[in-house]
């Protein structure tokens, strides 16, 4: 099965149980402080992420399988060329995961594929295949398997691939025997703690969402709080700082597959240029990448923040006029959530 994962671009895969109850209390908590923030399909499914055998009647194993998704090109020293991104203010930061093809339909894709491979094998198998799309605890069903160990920031880590990849996994009827877990190798690191901009990583292994910029970028749909604006700086999609921080992550593995090569305007645009686009041009841009699902209205809500954190930053006057600019040609925008943050941005001005 192994040899057949990796024809189709897994890293590994492993075999969890369906017996998740020893989750049940800390994600009833997690949910009972609000962590989730609007994600409110977590408060919807409850306890249903904790019983695969609820969600998918007749699962009785979990086939969990992970992706590397580094770009090809990426440099051997690509968490310091990450890092180096926030030193120049005007210049708009998009997740790396985010700057290929939509992982969802990669990796449901393969995962598909792989069923039906096995399928070829057993006999008839009843299967569904999942990737970041229904109540399933991704992370802790790899952990269970042998994909890593659950970090501090609560990501999956590996000590041969760091944490930049992503899970999928197929519930299946057919009884497989489980693959072992690894240990933990955190040990007394706080890195991605110390380095997460909002604090969102409130203690080991809890992350409160409604902190993080990964969430407020994405998942928020509504008005970014006043006083997580300035720690955005010119992120304007997702956040990987927890990551970059970590050192097992220099051991992260490029992928094989060009769907995760970064396309266009994804690395190194100024946030002038991605200010500018309208919707037609949006879509455009971001068709078969993961960027769409947010739509234009938080994308410039988003790079209105980044604009406002830049002109903060005191740039030369010319830049500083060209970010004004960009900002003023959107100040009377139909969006009442984006004026406000027009507003907001233009404010940051040292002369306002």
């Amino acid at each position: 099965m192994q040899d057949w994962a990796r024809e189709l671009g897994f890293s590994q895969i492993g075999v969890s149980g369906v017996d998740l109850s020893s989750c049940e209390d800390g994600l009833l908590q997690w949910l009972a402080q609000g962590f989730h923030g609007q994600m409110q399909y977590m408060q919807a499914h409850g306890l249903k992420r904790a019983r695969p055998a609820e969600l998918v009647p007749g699962t009785v194993s979990v086939i969990t399988a992970r992706m590397d998704y580094l770009p090809s090109a990426t440099p051997q020293d690509w968490q310091a060329v990450e890092w180096a991104r926030l030193q120049r203010p005007q210049e708009a930061i998009v997740s790396v995961y985010a700057r290929g093809r939509d992982y969802h339909k990669v990796l449901r894709n393969r995962l598909q594929k792989l069923a039906e491979r096995i399928a070829q094998e057993v006999g008839p198998l009843g299967h569904r295949a999942f990737t970041d799309s229904a109540p399933v605890m991704e992370a802790e069903l790899a952990r269970r398997s042998g994909q890593g160990w659950r970090g501090k920031h609560t990501l999956v880590l590996s000590r041969d691939a760091g944490s930049m990849f992503f899970l999928g996994e197929i519930y299946v009827d057919l009884a497989l025997p489980e693959t072992a877990p690894v240990t933990a190798h955190c040990g007394s690191c706080s890195s991605c703690m110390d380095a997460c901009p909002t604090g969102a990583i409130v203690a080991p292994y809890r992350v409160d969402a409604r902190r993080c910029i990964s969430y407020l970028t994405i998942e928020h749909d509504g008005a970014i709080p006043l006083e997580l604006r300035p720690l955005m700086a010119n992120r304007i999609y997702g956040c990987d700082d927890c990551q970059l921080a970590c050192p097992w992550n220099k051991f992260a593995q490029r992928s094989p597959l060009p769907d995760f090569d970064v396309r266009g305007g994804m690395v190194g645009s100024s946030l002038v240029q991605l200010f500018g686009w309208d919707e037609a041009t949006f879509l455009r841009c971001t068709e078969g990448s993961p960027i769409r699902r947010i739509g234009h209205e938080r994308w410039l809500r988003n790079i209105a923040v980044a604009l406002g954190n830049a002109l903060r930053a005191e740039p030369p006057a010319d830049a500083r006029a060209a970010l004004r600019q960009a900002l003023q040609a959107r100040a009377t925008h139909d969006s009442a959530l984006l004026r406000e943050h027009v507003q907001w941005a233009l404010a940051q001005a040292a002369d306002e």
